[in-house]
């Protein structure tokens, strides 16, 4: 008996023999398999490259997804409030818009969702196409800065999962348009930088000693003779308002207020000489009070935002070494509403605290300069006022952990940092990129060293500063050269303070590829 798999003691048969006096079946070849369609593998998609970069993204393996023909954008039904922002990434991308309808292989979805913290997004790459959700119409938007990044630096979005978020809620850059006059054109052209680095403040500071620069109604006198006409200054905050960007206004009082002054001599202040102060106006003076409110009032309406700004630093009255000697008007008016232990400084912070009650009905939350919230005294500076920190050096100033500690909150504008001072007179020096980025952080207020991390929810963000102290020494062209790596990195770090992931030379680099 022989088993499976043994060999036979016969020897084998051809074709044709027979076996046992059988014929042998003749052998038929088997028919070739067919050959498999080849599959393409794909390595682990890399993170997108981006301005600021994502905080998280989730790696997959696939082609991701490239603007293509017959690709569009679309918005999820019930979605149709983000139909602005879906036209104006369709139009970058150079793809249709199709409207709210399904999307399709090839398209880019936008979407509301609910749940995530504000401002912040997912971007799905997966199946040829990307969808974009989040909880508000800012969040998708910064969506769709990260897809037309992504697309500038690597040719596609990488496939995967971003889940992105911005650390801090107020980020932005301001412009002092008081000292030197920027065109509209300018401006926009901010603007539209801004948006792609997911920055969402645009500080004006309009008027100041050397000009007011944006056209009144209510006081054309004091209107500079190269000036923004209400109409581009509706333009610019339309276009602003589609890039979520909010404009904040700045009349700065009761310093800096030149231009306004030398249109109204009558109300600049004056000392026991009777030597005029520059850019102080009398705030002993009840008509001083009533052109400011005009103003404000007037502006007010212009300007749509949530913020105000309203100076109340270096007012030069408390430079003196003694002001009640040298302002006897007003040290006698202090005393006379605040009683016998107020002094001067108590009559300046009442002026801001009067300001700030005239627009907060009007919708504005107030902001102040941090010099001008003084220590002691018998007024204190109202709860609510925002401390735009930029400097522990000026007269009133004090150290960022006694506004924390009083409870205040605090925007970053750092002055050894975040300051491009025109022709860097005094001891300012033009602000470089990398310093920012290697060093400084949200907490980074005053000086190098941060203030602890307990107080994280009382810092709201930063500002990057274009101050036009000598205006001539830069043109327009050389001032938007000369802030933009500055301005990218701080965009970096108002979005994630942590350590950054490229070194400096990559972050360049990346920079000058994204344009």
């Amino acid at each position: 008996m022989t088993l499976t798999g043994c060999s036979s003691d016969e020897p084998p048969t051809t074709a044709g023999q027979t076996r046992g006096g059988t014929k042998a079946p003749a052998a038929v070849s088997p028919s070739p398999k067919p050959t498999p369609t080849p599959t393409r593998t794909y390595p682990l998609s890399r993170t997108p490259a981006t301005i600021p970069a994502v905080r998280t993204h989730e790696a997959a393996r696939g082609p991701g997804w490239r603007p293509g023909p017959g690709g569009g954008v679309v918005v999820a039904k019930g979605s149709e409030a983000l139909a602005d922002e879906a036209r104006l990434l369709a139009g970058e991308l150079k793809l249709g818009y199709r409207g709210a309808v399904a999307a399709r292989a090839g398209d880019v979805e936008l979407a509301l969702g609910t749940g995530g913290a504000r401002e912040s997004y997912t971007a799905l790459t997966s199946g040829g196409r990307v969808r974009i959700t989040g909880p508000d119409e800012a969040g998708v938007f910064y969506g769709t800065r990260t897809l037309k990044q992504a697309v500038k630096s690597g040719g596609a979005m990488p496939e995967g999962v971003v889940r992105d978020r911005p650390d801090r809620p107020q980020r932005g850059l301001m412009v002092d348009i008081a000292r030197k006059h920027f065109s509209a054109a300018w401006i926009e052209a901010r603007l539209r930088e801004m948006a792609d680095l997911k920055l969402n403040q645009l500080g004006l500071h309009f008027s100041d000693d050397q000009g007011f620069r944006i056209e009144s109604d209510s006081h054309p006198e004091i209107v500079s003779s190269r000036h923004l006409t209400k109409a581009e200054v509706r333009r610019i905050i339309d276009l602003a308002a589609r890039l979520h960007i909010t404009v904040i206004p700045e009349i700065d009082s009761p310093g800096h207020l030149g231009a306004v002054l030398a249109a109204h001599p009558q109300l600049q202040l004056r000392d026991a000489a009777g030597r005029p102060v520059r850019g102080a106006i009398d705030i002993g003076q009840p008509a001083s009070a009533e052109i400011v409110d005009e103003l404000l009032k007037e502006y007010a309406e212009l300007f749509p935002g949530a913020y105000w700004h309203l100076g109340g630093d270096e007012y030069q009255a408390l430079v003196r070494r003694n002001p009640e000697a040298s302002f006897p008007q007003l040290a006698a008016l202090a005393r006379q509403k605040y009683g016998p232990q107020a002094r001067v400084q108590d009559l300046a912070t009442a002026w801001v605290n009067d300001r700030a009650a005239v627009v907060r009905p009007l919708g504005k939350k107030p902001k102040a300069w941090n010099d001008g919230f003084f220590r002691g005294g018998v007024v204190r500076a109202d709860k609510d006022l925002e401390v735009e920190y930029w400097t522990g050096k000026e007269i009133g100033a004090r150290p960022p952990l006694e506004y924390l500690r009083e409870g205040r909150r605090l925007v970053n504008v750092n002055d050894e940092y975040l300051y491009y001072v025109l022709g860097q007179p005094q001891t300012f020096v033009y602000p470089t990129g990398r310093r920012i980025y290697e060093q400084w952080t949200p907490f980074v207020i005053r000086g190098t060293q941060p203030v602890p991390r307990k107080y994280s929810s009382q810092i709201l963000g930063g500002r990057f500063a274009v101050w036009c102290d000598l205006a001539n020494s830069q043109t327009q062209e050389q001032v938007a050269r000369g802030i933009a790596m500055p301005l990218r990195a701080t965009s970096q770090k108002l979005w994630d303070p942590r350590k950054p992931g490229r070194s400096w030379q990559q972050f360049q680099e990346l920079a000058r590829k994204l344009g």
